[in-house]
């Protein structure tokens, strides 16, 4: 379900995206205003990557093979990687150049009507489109809460939608500032400066999420409070005397890998290691629905005896 939820948050903003571009191109050819124009870049940026978040969802769909055993679930860091080094190139970089040209070659507004009633729809969509992420966001974070949810556990696709969204308000709000300020000043001084601050606003949003996917893409672990929440649990198993080192990895937002070296009761006869594996592989596969691969490895702890045996 949280996939599909994650789907349809896709879909609304690629939908939105798209509109509110077009609009925003038509106004800023109309205007001559270098925020708008940045902002219609920011926008077709925007609808560009919902494609890449697409993709990325309907790929990691695909089931285990011989060549990837795991799955193809972290297609959706790869994706999402792409969408973020889209939002630099498509938006930072068209953005910085028509700020740069606004400032250095100075001139005269054109009707900036249809800007601002441009810039107030994009408003409502990118809003609505934003509350819809959040919600999204809320039902899945549960009791670990939104903003930490959002760091360390949220779907890719829903996290860079809430990340876009929120930097398209923020850009639409630079925008209606700077043509305000040159609508009482003349000039274009403030557009320019306006088209800089989106410019430096989508670096800002581009690095965070390209940051995030690639500490998934090298082997990011678990959460520590899954880690030590699986530790406790093996190590509350009958048998178990200590659990040595516990490493994890996360496939996806749904799926962690879990690979623990043990020590077990110095006693136990080899049907009764085998018994107390399998019991440690259903505990933690039932108690923790995200575990979806659990290796153990049996290991005396030899920490207390004396050194050369």
């Amino acid at each position: 379900m949280a996939e599909d939820e994650s789907t349809s948050t896709v879909l609304v903003a690629g939908a939105a995206n798209l509109l509110i571009a077009a609009a925003k191109l038509v106004a800023g050819l109309a205007s001559g205003s270098s925020a708008m124009l940045s902002e219609a870049a920011h926008s077709f940026g925007d609808t560009m990557n919902q494609v890449f978040l697409m993709a990325a969802l309907r790929r990691s769909r695909k089931a285990p093979d011989e060549q990837h055993p795991f799955g193809y679930v972290m297609e959706r860091y790869f994706w999402s990687l792409l969408a973020a080094v889209g939002i630099f190139v498509l938006g930072a970089g068209f953005s910085a150049y028509q700020g740069i040209e606004a400032l250095i070659t100075p001139g005269e507004q054109g009707e900036t009507t249809w800007a601002f009633v441009v810039l107030a729809v994009s408003f409502v969509f990118e809003g609505t489109s934003f509350v819809k992420a959040l919600v999204q966001l809320r039902g899945d974070s549960g009791s670990a809460g939104m903003s930490h949810y959002l760091r360390h556990d949220a779907d890719p696709a829903l996290r860079a939608v809430v990340w876009e969204d929120g930097a398209a308000l923020v850009g639409l709000l630079l925008a209606a500032g700077g043509l305000t300020l040159d609508t009482i000043n003349g000039g274009r001084t403030w557009d320019g400066v306006a088209s800089l601050a989106i410019a430096g606003l989508l670096v800002g949003v581009a690095y965070g999420l390209g940051r995030q996917n690639q500490q998934y893409l090298i082997g990011k672990a678990a959460s520590p409070e899954l880690r030590e929440a699986i530790t406790e649990a093996i190590r509350q198993t009958a048998g178990v005397d200590s659990v040595l080192e516990l490493l994890t990895m996360r496939l996806s937002p749904d799926q962690v890998l879990v690979a623990a070296r043990v020590d077990l009761n110095d006693e136990l006869t080899p049907e009764q290691i085998e018994h107390a594996a399998d019991e440690i592989d259903e505990l933690v596969r039932e108690r923790f629905p995200d575990v979806r691969h659990v290796f153990l490895d049996p290991t005396p702890d030899r920490s207390d005896q004396p050194a050369g045996r």
